[in-house]
């Protein structure tokens, strides 16, 4: 069955760190401040000096204490990561003498005047501890890349103070939506965590959206708020008008307010209190409630709001903890908070181990080197074609000189994943899938370079998923003659289904049931199943390994075969002039299906050879795979999360009127890459044979 004791391992450590969030978010149990503390160890004075040069973020000791002894001195210090409980008390302390728990037998009454006493002086302790509090430096420190540092008490003061702000101030209730419109910067944090600990529900607003697009996305959360940086103050005032009109309050987490009507929060923030609030205001938090709302990329049109739970929130920050992230690790983080890496995986997966984490405003291939090195970074998280820009860099003397161990992200290709390790040294990376709005996804614990995954009869049995058999050009499963969808064999391709169960619900998009439903699947195997649609199409080979192959909505059929675009790039990016490849499918008069064509980015210093870039096309895809037309662009237009954007390159298609960019025809006569003009693209058009174009479209004859 493929089933390693290694998988059901992280398995128990993912359920190890659920219990705990899901104790200190109060799920279960009387209301609790947010965060619970990560696993941590004593460490030695060296360490915590080495830490506290390197800006470590959450804690770091210099005391030798345990667990128990750090875990005691932060509830007596009112810090917000406990264990779950507001009285105070230890995991190994009982409970009410007169209410033993469990099965336990009855204390004797010495027995609970015992605990009494030990109580009445803990509680005393407690309260020196308290008076104290206010004289004494919290401990532990977070750094971002402009060197601005952050201790977790400085984090837990803020957003105490500005979740008092926002009650008292702004009049937050539990339940409502707020929307941030922040770039990368702590206050993106502790905002989030201010908002948590109100019951609010945030929106992570993507901070390149304009226009329309935005409107949109506050009005698919319904956020009633919106928080932002003065940063983005030609953004806002763009949109004012339509949010004053639709009674959306506006206000700048900034000293200053650059907008007339637009109150600046940060002068009342910086005043208030911060003290714990109350615990009432996350009474009504369950594990189903939601918590966050992130958008998917809107690569595909106006962008979506994936509804995060709670109990999602709490599985996905454990991710880290999975892959081996621990306390004394600094984790690297450039990719944009509003998405799920890297607010959840990477900011997220600090607070849940106690990690530190070194942010940077945005992701720059030149600095990132040298960024690991000055702030001592053991672990990167990459997602898209992070790690093929790294690559593209000029090559040092120094690439393998770091302390970078773990890497943990998504969306890395093989050719990239191989030369990654051969350049910049024996680093662990941990592949992983999974959608924003997904119920499920996978990880390689095993190293495997290019897949995304192993699969086991215990994932199996938790998170049921299928690969079933998918029509690329009628855009739907293929079922038998019951009305079922038909597994694929061990090798082949197919559309990745993951059941809706208890264990793994699927909560779609807010405020959009239609596309919600759009995702799911139902009679996939039996009558009145339901199964989440990712709408990516995996290969599992017969040693249970996944891997991508493409999204359903890139791969294109032509010539009769299906032509997956990931394997056509990745086969043109071993060519010798190509930096970057973007591969898509494009409509041809009179002819079924899509054909190929790429859009390439040059090496530096290089130039197009079309003869070339022909015999390397021959020898390495099959005919119907290799592209027809190649445009040559200064720059692939990508996602904020480093995705290939292809919709603005499908509707230009090839014709030269429209596009400016160099632009190439295959042309068999010649056995090269000619240069498209308007004679040829003409000739398409009116489906007449010129240059060889019968040899390749079914201008005459149909399909060669």
């Amino acid at each position: 069955m493929g089933f390693k004791w290694q998988s059901l391992g992280r398995f128990l450590l993912l359920l190890s760190g659920f219990r705990g969030w899901m104790e200190a978010l109060g799920i279960g149990r009387p209301p609790v401040p947010l965060l619970r503390p990560g696993k941590t160890r004593p460490v030695t004075q060296n360490q915590e000096q080495v830490d506290r040069r390197t800006g470590r973020l959450l804690g770091g000791r210099t005391d030798g204490r345990t667990d128990g002894q750090l875990a005691q001195t932060r509830l007596q210090e009112q810090v917000p990561w406990t264990d779950g409980r507001t009285d105070g008390r230890m995991d190994e302390e009982p409970g009410d003498a007169s209410r033993p728990r469990g099965d336990a037998p009855h204390p004797s009454p010495g027995q609970g005047r015992r605990r009494q006493g030990k109580k009445k002086k803990k509680k005393e302790r407690r309260k020196e501890k308290k008076k104290e509090r206010k004289t004494k430096p919290p401990q532990g420190q977070t750094r971002r890349g402009k060197d601005k540092r952050h201790t977790y008490g400085d984090v837990e003061q803020l957003s105490s103070r500005a979740a008092r702000v926002f009650s008292q101030r702004l009049g937050l209730q539990p339940g409502q939506t707020v929307a941030v419109f922040l770039p990368n910067e702590p206050t993106y944090v502790w905002t989030w965590l201010a908002l948590a600990k109100l019951g609010c529900a945030m929106a992570c607003l993507n901070y390149n959206v304009r226009g329309q697009a935005l409107l949109h996305a506050l009005a698919a959360a319904r956020a009633t708020f919106v928080l932002a940086s003065t940063e983005l103050q030609d953004a806002l005032e763009e949109v004012l008008p339509d949010l004053q009109r639709d009674g959306v309050k506006v206000f700048y987490l900034s000293s200053t307010s650059p907008t007339p009507g637009v109150e600046a929060l940060l002068p009342a923030i910086e005043t208030a209190s911060d003290e714990p609030l109350p615990g009432h205001y996350r009474a009504g938090i369950t594990a189903s409630s939601k918590a966050i709302y992130i958008y998917t990329s809107g690569t595909t049109g106006l962008p979506k709001a994936a509804v995060i739970t709670e109990q999602k929130l709490m599985m996905v920050a454990n991710l880290g903890r999975i892959c081996g992230l621990r306390a004394t690790d600094h984790i690297y983080t450039t990719l944009p908070l509003y998405h799920s890496a890297g607010l959840l995986i990477g900011v997220g997966g600090c607070l849940e181990v106690g990690a530190t984490c070194v942010l940077r405003a945005k992701f720059s291939a030149s600095q990132f080197w040298d960024d690991c090195r000055r702030y001592n970074v053991t672990v990167i998280q990459y997602v898209g074609e992070l790690m093929r820009y790294l690559c593209n860099t000029p090559k040092r003397d120094n690439d393998q000189k770091h302390g970078v161990r773990l890497a943990v992200g998504n969306g890395l290709r093989a050719e990239v994943w191989k030369e990654f390790l051969q350049r910049f040294g024996p680093i662990s990376i941990w592949e992983f899938y999974g959608a924003t709005e997904g119920n499920a996804g996978f990880i390689n614990y095993t190293g495997k370079i290019g897949a995304v995954g192993r699969a086991n009869a215990f994932l199996k049995s938790f998170a049921p998923f299928e690969l079933i058999k998918y029509n690329v050009e009628q855009d739907e499963p293929i079922r038998d003659e019951r009305g079922f969808c038909i597994r694929v064999r061990p090798g082949e391709t197919g559309l990745l289904v993951i059941k809706i169960t208890k264990n793994t619900p699927f909560y779609g998009y807010a405020g959009d049931s239609k596309k919600t439903e759009k995702k799911i699947l139902r009679d996939v195997l039996v009558k009145g199943d339901a199964f989440f649609n990712s709408g990516d199409l995996l290969m599992m080979d017969h040693e249970k390994f996944v891997y991508f192959q493409d999204r359903v909505g890139d791969t294109f059929r032509w010539k009769g075969e299906n032509v997956a675009t990931t394997e056509v790039e990745a086969t043109l990016a071993m060519v010798n002039f190509i930096r970057e490849v973007n591969v898509y499918g494009v409509s041809v008069p009179g002819c079924e299906g899509k054909c190929g064509m790429a859009a390439i980015r040059l090496k530096p210093g290089m130039s197009f050879e079309g003869e070339n870039l022909y015999a390397f096309t021959r020898e390495t895809l099959p005919s119907y795979a290799a592209p027809r037309f190649v445009r040559i662009q200064e720059a692939l237009e990508i996602t904020g999360t480093f995705k290939q954007c292809k919709g603005n390159l499908v509707r230009e298609g090839f014709d030269p009127d429209i596009i400016k960019d160099p632009l190439f025809f295959r042309d068999e006569k010649t056995k090269s890459y000619v240069p498209m003009n308007a004679d040829i693209y003409a000739a398409i058009q009116e489906a007449k044979p010129i240059w060889g174009l019968i040899r390749h479209f079914c201008f005459l004859w149909g399909s060669l």
